[in-house]
């Protein structure tokens, strides 16, 4: 007889658009994705008022009448058929949600950026570590099988070393016609494109740069961002951003967002001197990819060009959350793939970004600085 699956209990603190995506794919038959070993359950939902609650109970997750019906998110923290909480409210609240759920015994995925700064997320690791508590901030591209794909031809050494990444995520928000609390635009929700759109090129140069074994884990040698902002709030509207590998790498990634047009494609193009890797978008779930291999290094001539797709059940958010059961499953306090030093620099390259381009949030946004 095979070993029951490792059940993992979740509370849900906010109702907003990524927590109903993340209840219902960690609500699918896990057997759907040739998953056997774990399994999710959600057995509280909290909000700012408890008929919101049951609402989300009643849409995303069928109506279940064991889930809980919370109008706090302290009763989610509190209840004791919780074992990990999800937080889904927008970032400038996460470093106090996640922390109330750390001092409350709970393990903790919390939506990206994971704070407003990385003062805020080095006290929640800090906390996390003191309680022997799992952390992870939910980058679910990092585990999607089309992109763990593109990782290994990235890393099979047949178009040799990563010279120049370029990443774009953008969107149009019809920033004019929107109201100014929307969190897009409001400064006190760390709206604009970098806390919002920013995690997505920044993971394709972690996962492409900094992971790549023969950078040996260095961190960029410097960091040169540029911000263009919006005259409706002062939010960024455009950012850029180069990251410079020098120290074992010898490679750039140029990173963009922005909140006013939509993406190019492909969005993704890692140049090699062996060829390119094209990635279509969108890059926070892409369906597509084109490996062109050039007849010698550095000469451009495209001779054979490959392109794969990608299908998965369901939105693709199951996968992180597989990887965070596995993990408390096995007493792990950080995951391997989407380590704590990869959240870290994530907030400390925005940390740089936005004060070379001078964003600062409003008073009392971050709790630390």
């Amino acid at each position: 007889m095979s070993a029951q699956p490792f059940t993992l209990r979740w509370g849900v603190i906010a109702t907003g658009w990524i927590s109903q995506q993340f209840v219902k794919d960690a609500l699918m038959d896990p057997a759907t994705r040739d998953v056997h070993d774990v399994k999710h359950v959600v057995t509280a939902v909290g909000s700012r008022n408890v008929d919101s609650a049951k609402k989300f109970i009643e849409t995303y997750a069928k109506g279940d009448s064991g889930i809980k019906a919370y109008g706090t998110y302290d009763e989610v923290y509190a209840d004791a058929n919780v074992d990990a909480v999800y937080i889904g409210t927008p970032h400038t609240f996460h470093y106090e949600n996640a922390r109330n759920a750390l001092l409350h015994g709970k393990h903790v995925l919390c939506e990206k950026a994971t704070t407003s700064n990385a003062a805020e997320l080095r006290d929640l690791l800090k906390l996390a570590k003191e309680k022997n508590l799992f952390f992870m901030e939910a980058l679910w591209t990092r585990f999607q099988p089309l992109v763990q794909e593109i990782k290994r031809i990235a890393e099979d050494g047949s178009l040799g070393l990563p010279v120049v990444l370029h990443a774009d995520l953008s969107g149009d928000f019809d920033v004019e016609n929107i109201p100014k609390t929307h969190r897009i635009l409001d400064p006190k929700l760390g709206g604009g494109a970098l806390l919002d759109l920013g995690p997505y090129p920044m993971v394709w140069a972690v996962m492409f740069l900094y992971e790549h074994p023969a950078n040996k884990k260095a961190r960029p040698t410097s960091i040169t961002g540029s911000i263009l902002k919006t005259p409706l709030t002062g939010v960024d509207s455009s950012t850029s951003f180069t990251l410079t590998f020098s120290e074992t790498l010898q490679a750039q990634a140029v990173l963009s967002c922005s909140i006013t047009l939509p993406s190019p494609d492909p969005a993704v193009t890692i140049r090699y001197r062996g060829g390119n890797i094209l990635v279509h978008p969108p890059i926070y779930k892409p369906p597509s990819f084109t490996v062109q291999y050039f007849d010698k290094p550095g000469s451009g001539n495209v001779v054979r060009e490959e392109t794969r797709k990608g299908t998965i059940p369901g939105g693709g958010w199951h996968y992180q959350t597989d990887e965070v059961a596995r993990c408390i499953r096995d007493g792990k306090i950080e995951s391997e793939v989407w380590s704590h030093d990869k959240s870290l620099l994530l907030m400390d390259v925005f940390d740089a970004v936005r004060k070379q381009g001078g964003y600062e949030l409003p008073e009392g946004v971050e709790k630390l600085r």
